[in-house]
């Protein structure tokens, strides 16, 4: 197998190992990693909803199941949806007070986790790699 070919199956295997990892740090919140990302997006928008196509776009992960994910926050209250103003047939999502307060908690769980990790590579080694892996993608 070329250097190539190890390298990038290095990288799925970390992502995926950094995936399993968030999700069983998130565990004891009753969150799992996609419903964490999708918090994340919810609460960069800054109060401002949008769609679940938009955070489809948005996600890490592409997830053909946003709207089952969605549904399972607005049943923790963590997320509200409305009908759009602008197109009747699709929903606004928006963070919740209760969503916002809990993605603290989450936040610093998951900064914990990566903590090791980049204290592991300094500055320069973290720019070295995220060139890298940009440049992977062309």
């Amino acid at each position: 197998m070329s250097k190539y070919y190890l390298a990038i199956h290095e990288i799925i295997r970390t992502g995926h190992w950094i995936t399993d990892s968030i999700s069983k740090e998130l565990k004891e919140f009753g969150i799992y990693e996609p419903q964490y990302n999708v918090l994340r997006i919810l609460q960069s928008e800054k109060g401002s909803p949008i769609s679940v196509n938009a955070i489809l776009d948005q996600m890490v992960q592409r997830s053909s199941n946003v709207t089952r994910i969605v549904d399972k926050l607005a049943l923790k209250g963590l997320v509200e949806r409305t009908i759009s103003l602008e197109d009747r047939r699709k929903m606004d999502i928006l963070i919740t007070e209760e969503g916002e307060n809990l993605l603290q908690q989450l936040d610093a769980k998951v900064k914990e986790f990566h903590q090791p990790m980049m204290d592991n590579l300094n500055q320069k080694e973290q720019e070295v790699l995220t060139e890298l892996i940009k440049k992977l993608r062309g």
